[in-house]
């Protein structure tokens, strides 16, 4: 206690704005040194085998599924960067990632998810049919809004006006990060069962070993050929019908460039029953987790109120300003494409991403469950593939986080 005595009696000699200086300056030089060591610690994934750049899919015809090559378009844009360097008239802002193949790209990072891929998939894939699909109306190219055959409601799929409906299509790439079960599979099987078309649209590549989510997620939008790239979660916890809130939410802060960055937000869940009925660790943990986001990261992304929604949208513009850079390849990877986003000046927007809560445990709710029921009452997708899923579908719920 002396010793505090002392110093205040001797800080009272010291004029405020010098201590107020010394206060600033001890804070910046500690926010400092933990990015520096966050820096030198950051880990550097390893890069893509040879393996991992070919993908799988199911043509007309085929059963197996042949190994191709993947197109690249963060290949074909670092060359061109690399050429710009020898010319002197040309700048980094002056380069075009490829154009786009298909409007709307889905990658879903898998790891051991035989038992959940199958429902999750076809939700996604009755909505992106409906909504980017080559049998798309012209009012929903155009952006206008149309009613579901299986819905009550209005929705739009977003489409970019000027488009006229030329870049309809939709792909998905399951990114399979080192599964040990029949997760390769399942996307197969369930590309064969869905037949026609749509079934080359679905993409398999296999992660020699698992590399985390993140790095499941990277590897996946390296290789996007949409004009729009999402990521989401092989369990079924992202509502599909709220895409399109993410695309017209993107369109209308994407920049002169065409950049934009468009986020699921769980935030308007907090107090809600779902929330309230957690365990008060798994609040506190959560709670402490966002405290911990707002003190430690930018301001931009630090406003963003739930960081960790496994449902973002980014425009093709803008991921070469994003996934070139990523390093981390675990859960906490959403966060820094945020920041990466924040740091090239991307313009981000939250949305607010319906969940179906309200069941106890587990990630697959009854909305897939549901989905099945139509497709085998429809006769999509062969008997003993639908029951399996069902009988998973029924013992299971989503999870708000």
């Amino acid at each position: 206690m002396e010793y505090l005595r002392e110093v205040l009696r001797t800080s009272q000699g010291v004029p405020l704005p010098l201590i107020v200086a010394l206060v600033v300056s001890t804070i910046v030089g500690i926010a400092v040194l933990f990015y520096l060591a966050l820096f030198i610690v950051a880990p550097i994934p390893r890069p893509p085998l040879r393996s991992e750049k070919t993908y799988r899919t199911i043509e007309p015809g085929e059963y197996s599924g042949e190994a191709r090559p993947l197109p690249c378009w963060q290949d074909k844009y670092n060359a061109l960067k690399e050429a710009s360097r020898w010319r002197e008239d040309s700048t980094d802002t002056e380069l075009h990632v490829e154009d786009p193949e298909v409007f709307m790209s889905l990658v879903v990072p898998a790891f051991n998810e035989e038992e959940r891929l199958g429902i999750m998939l076809t939700e996604a894939v009755e909505y992106l049919q409906h909504a980017y699909g080559n049998e798309a109306s012209k009012s929903q190219a155009n952006g206008n809004r149309a009613k579901r055959k299986d819905a009550t409601r209005e929705i739009s799929n977003g489409y970019r006006e000027s488009n006229n409906g030329r870049l309809p299509g939709w792909e998905i790439l399951v990114v399979s990060d080192g599964s040990t079960d029949k997760t390769i599979d399942t996307a197969l099987q369930f590309a064969r069962d869905l037949g026609g078309k749509s079934a080359s649209c679905i993409r398999v590549i296999s992660l020699h070993e698992n590399r985390g989510k993140g790095g499941a997620v990277t590897h996946g939008m390296r290789h996007v050929r949409g004009q729009y790239a999402i990521f989401a979660d092989a369990d079924g916890a992202s509502k599909f019908e709220d895409l399109g809130k993410l695309v017209r939410a993107s369109k209308k802060i994407e920049d002169a460039a065409g950049r934009g960055v468009a986020v699921g937000s769980r935030a308007h869940l907090v107090g809600s029953e779902a929330v309230v009925k957690r365990s008060f660790l798994r609040n506190l943990l959560m709670h402490s987790f966002h405290l911990l986001l707002r003190v430690l990261t930018p301001p931009a992304t630090a406003a963003i109120r739930d960081t960790q929604c496994g449902f973002k949208l980014f425009s093709r513009p803008s991921l070469p300003h994003i996934i070139p850079y990523m390093h981390s390849e675990g859960w906490i990877f959403d966060v820094e494409m945020l920041m990466l986003a924040e740091s090239a000046g991307i313009p981000v927007a939250e949305s607010g991403h319906g969940l179906g809560i309200g069941y106890p445990e587990g990630s697959m709710g009854f909305r897939g469950l549901q989905a099945f029921k139509k497709l085998d009452k429809e006769k999509s997708i062969g008997k003993g593939y639908v029951k399996r899923d069902l009988e998973f579908g029924r013992r299971s719920a989503f999870m708000v986080m």
